[in-house]
């Protein structure tokens, strides 16, 4: 898994001809049919998802907004569902969609070959829900996406170069998937000899040892509270603890999914933006909704892109979307 070269332009035809690219684009099909289908069956309404806004999701590790001009007001691009998400809880109680989302990423993911700076997730939110309700649910739809490509995808599997056998301890062990705290992960990371810092999100080199440890997925939790956005909750009896998780995937993988319990309590949030250095006044429309009253809520984004890789066995994730778009590449 080394290849993170990106596609130029004029290489755009070879990479659409290509049928590894053909092979993996109908696996993803599989995989976006297999979690509309659990959902829906499991009562979840799919709602399409705005892409540009009033303001998006501030974001983390370096990477930032686009600006649109609306009619002259500067709007953003979405770089993810969440204030959506919660906003639709006013009307569905368990929402999904597959979400479009432009980030541009500092030039140095390039090289991690799990960035792109516009990409899709599968975003779900729960209203009522604890954080373990959500998870279960995130787990249910690895579980089905996975068993439908490896039970009924050999052919593309097989033009791939992947194994099923890779998802043998995924498939056969019902149990949850694993969990480890953020605390303990770092305590891990440290008696491997990487030196990861216990406030911050672990670091892409750390993830990956973590993750090539494992043989099938598994989840971290309670992220520290100046890793995360304002719309984390924070544990009311750990202070400083994050009521969150992320889902990474095995054999050096890395991260497939960011999720949490919601603030939804006005006063929190707007506490939380000023400690997180963000202005209460560009969420207008936001936190009036808010001071209304919204649920609260769980919920999760599986980077779908991520996620094909991942179960196609692909170098990069630039191979898991037809038409890539790369830190630092400037591509059709």
């Amino acid at each position: 898994m080394t290849d993170t070269t990106a596609v130029p332009p004029a290489a755009l035809p070879a990479h659409l001809r290509n049928p590894v690219t053909q092979a993996m684009v109908r696996v993803q099909n599989r995989i976006v049919r297999a979690a509309r289908d659990h959902l829906t069956e499991q009562g979840f309404t799919e709602l399409m998802p705005p892409i540009i806004g009033p303001v998006t999701d501030p974001g983390g590790r370096g990477s930032k907004q686009i600006d649109i001009d609306f009619y002259g007001h500067r709007y953003k691009l979405m770089t993810s569902a969440i204030l959506y998400k919660q906003a639709s809880l006013l009307a569905f109680d368990k929402i999904f969609c597959v979400a479009p989302n432009v980030r541009l990423e500092p030039l140095e993911t390039a090289n991690t070959s799990r960035h792109l700076v516009e990409f899709h997730q599968l975003d779900v939110e729960i209203a009522g829900a604890s954080r373990h309700e959500a998870m279960g649910v995130a787990q249910d739809v690895v579980v089905r996406a996975v068993a439908e490509v490896a039970g009924e995808m050999s052919d593309e599997l097989g033009l791939l170069g992947r194994d099923p056998r890779a998802f043998a301890a995924l498939l056969k062990n019902d149990a949850p998937f694993d969990r480890t705290t953020h605390a303990d992960a770092v305590a891990h990371l440290a008696r491997l000899g990487h030196d990861q810092d216990p406030g911050a999100e672990i670091d892409w080199e750390g993830e990956a040892l973590l993750s090539a440890q494992a043989d099938r997925p598994f989840f971290i939790t309670d992220y520290p509270k100046g890793s995360r956005g304002f719309y984390d909750r924070e544990d009311t009896d750990r202070p400083g603890v994050l009521c969150n998780y992320d889902l990474i995937a095995p054999e050096g993988y890395g991260e497939l999914m960011s999720g949490s319990e919601r603030e939804h309590d006005y006063a929190r949030i707007i506490a939380r933006m000023r400690e997180t250095g963000e202005n209460p006044a560009k969420y207008a429309w936001y936190l009036d909704m808010v001071r209304d009253g919204i649920p609260a809520s769980a919920g999760f984004g599986i980077g779908l892109e991520r996620l094909t890789r991942y179960v196609a066995g692909l170098d990069a994730v630039w191979q898991a979307t037809p038409f890539p778009k790369t830190p630092g590449v400037v591509s059709a």
